[in-house]
C-alpha cells in the first residue's frame, strides 16, 4: 500500500534508540524527511548517518533532554514547521507504590505527560495555521490494563490517552487528527529495565526476567518495527478519518486483563518462599 508521505517533515522525540529509532527508518523509508531529538547526541548523530546512507531524504538532530525547562520550545524552534510530530520521549519509573522515588516520578511525569502536551500544544496552534498535520503519542497499554506493579507509569499512560482522545476528538474541525499508539512490552532496552524491576519483585530476582515472557501472548514482546509501521500507518492519508483514537498493540494482552499482572500475594509468597529456602 502507497501511503502518500512521500517529502512530509516529521519530528520524533525520543529517537536515538527502540520505538523512535525504528519509527526514524519507517518514516524514512516513506520518503519522509527528519527531525530527530533526544538526549544521546552521539546515537542521533549515528542514527541520521544509518538513515542518509539508506534513504535520499533529509535528517536534522537535536540532542537535548527535552524534560528540562523550556525545552519544548527550543525543539520546536529549533526544528520549525513539521507535517507530522511523534511524541514518544518518555521514562516513568516502574515499581509498586512503596517503592517510588518521586523525584524519578515528577521527572518521568514533565518528560511525558506534560512533554507530550506541551509540544503538541505548540504545534496544534503550528498545524491549524498550515492548514492540517498529524500528532501521534506513544503512550503503553498499561494505561488501560492498569498495573499496581508499574503504578506511576499507568497512571501517566491514562492521563496520556485521556488527553489524546480529548484532543483528537475536535481536532479534524482544524483539519488535524491526533492518535495514540498503545504498545505492550516492546523488545526494547527500556523494556528490558522494566522487565529487571517486575523480576525483582516477583522473584527477587532481576536476572529472571527473560522468564516473564512466557506470560506474554505468542511468548514474545512487540518488536520496535511494529509499532513503528502502526504509526506510519496512523500518520498517513489512509488513515484519514482517524482521530481521537489509541490503537492497542500488544498481542491482546490488554484484552485478555491481568497476563502479565501479579498481584500483592503472589509476591509475598514468593518472598516467603525464598526466605524459608
Amino acid at each position: 500500500m502507497k501511503l502518500e508521505l512521500e517529502g512530509k517533515t516529521v519530528l520524533i522525540t525520543g529517537a536515538s534508540k527502540g520505538i523512535g529509532l525504528a519509527a526514524a527508518h519507517a518514516f524514512a523509508a516513506e520518503g519522509c524527511h527528519l527531525h530527530l531529538a533526544a538526549r544521546d547526541g552521539a546515537a542521533l548523530a549515528a542514527a541520521k548517518e544509518e538513515i542518509e546512507k539508506i534513504y535520499p531524504i533529509n535528517v536534522k538532530v537535536h540532542p537535548m533532554d527535552l524534560a528540562a525547562a523550556g525545552a519544548m520550545n527550543l525543539l520546536a524552534e529549533a526544528a520549525g514547521h513539521v507535517d507530522i510530530l511523534v511524541n514518544n520521549a518518555g521514562d516513568i519509573p516502574s515499581g509498586p507504590i512503596e517503592s517510588l522515588d518521586f523525584a524519578a516520578v515528577r521527572r518521568g511525569f514533565q518528560l511525558k505527560v506534560l512533554g507530550y502536551m506541551e509540544l503538541s500544544q505548540i504545534y496544534y496552534a503550528r498545524m491549524k495555521a498550515a492548514g492540517g498535520g498529524v500528532i501521534v503519542n506513544d503512550i503503553g497499554n498499561s494505561g488501560e490494563n492498569w498495573d499496581a506493579n508499574y503504578i506511576a507509569g499507568s497512571t501517566g499512560n491514562a492521563a496520556v490517552m485521556a488527553f489524546t482522545r480529548a484532543l483528537g476528538g475536535v481536532s479534524l474541525d482544524d483539519g488535524i487528527r491526533v492518535v495514540g499508539v498503545n504498545p505492550g512490552p516492546v523488545a526494547t532496552d527500556r523494556m528490558v529495565k522494566l522487565m529487571k524491576r517486575r523480576a525483582l519483585d516477583t522473584h527477587g530476582d532481576e536476572g529472571r526476567w527473560e522468564e516473564l515472557f512466557d506470560n506474554y501472548p505468542g511468548g514474545r514482546p512487540a518488536t520496535p518495527e511494529e509499532v513503528a509501521e502502526l504509526m506510519v500507518f496512523l500518520a498517513s492519508p489512509r488513515a484519514g478519518y482517524i482521530t481521537g483514537t489509541v490503537v492497542t498493540i500488544d498481542g491482546g494482552i490488554a484484552a485478555r486483563g491481568s497476563i502479565i499482572k501479579t498481584s500483592k500475594k503472589v509476591i509475598e509468597a514468593e518472598q516467603a518462599r525464598r526466605i524459608a529456602a
